[in-house]
């Protein structure tokens, strides 16, 4: 028996256009599924009754997560690498491997203070190699636009890693 949802208007008709468009950009059904359902628990656990394009929102949400998903593997991995053969990526130094894991962690606490715009921009730039105009395409924003939200996100992370206690 599947238990009942609370219902959200207008979000759940859009559950299997999600799980078909992430499956086409994963390339795997069942982590689209994941995905749909990461989105759902998200989605329901925050306080998205005002929301006035549910099926938009669901769309960024699940961008949010593949993004922050594919953020903390990609940072797994460089330090697992650095574990396997650490004269790779740090020199053999152990100081500045953990110098290295505490920026990381800087980094990841700082932009999680940020809006998620400002996350996707910087996550899509800096880590994915995007230009500004693909960004912008993406997200349905103006170029101007995704420069204003890197401009914010630089100055948020200078501030954060030269501020006081860092």
């Amino acid at each position: 028996m599947t238990p009942k949802l609370p219902r959200r208007p207008g979000f759940f008709e859009h559950y299997e256009e999600l799980i078909g468009t992430w499956t086409r950009r994963l390339r795997n059904r069942a982590q689209a599924e994941d995905l749909a359902h990461d989105t759902f628990v998200r989605v329901l656990e925050s306080d998205s009754s005002g929301v006035e394009q549910p099926r938009a929102y669901l769309h960024q949400t699940a961008r949010n997560i593949a993004v922050d998903g594919y953020r903390r593997e990609d940072r797994r991995g460089a330090m697992e690498e650095a574990v396997i053969d650490p004269g790779q990526s740090f020199s053999g130094d152990p100081e500045h491997f953990m110098h290295a894991i505490q920026l990381a962690d800087s980094i990841e606490r700082a932009l999680a203070e940020l809006p998620a715009n400002c996350r996707t921009v910087f996550v899509w730039q800096k880590i994915e190699g995007l230009t500004q105009a693909e960004i912008a395409e993406r997200l349905g924003l103006s170029k101007n636009m995704v420069e204003k939200y890197m401009i914010r996100t630089l100055r948020h992370l200078r501030d954060r890693l030269d501020g006081p206690g860092q």
